[in-house]
């Protein structure tokens, strides 16, 4: 059940606007500091069927 009395003050942030904002942010960083390197996830406890999944994203030319 959604909280009745909550009235949030801005509009909701669309996916697309939430990714302007974040690249805006990390092109402002690496300016400031240099590139900005977000660390991989090892996947060495992913299941068997992820890994097929990533495996079929990748032969179809996907970058996960």
């Amino acid at each position: 059940m959604a909280f009745k009395t909550f009235k949030p003050k801005r509009e909701p942030v669309t996916l697309t606007e939430l990714d302007r904002r974040i690249a805006r942010r990390a092109e402002a960083l690496a300016q400031e500091t240099g590139a900005v390197e977000v660390p991989r996830n090892s996947g060495k406890n992913r299941t068997a069927s992820k890994r097929a999944l990533l495996k079929a994203i990748e032969d179809l030319g996907g970058k996960w």
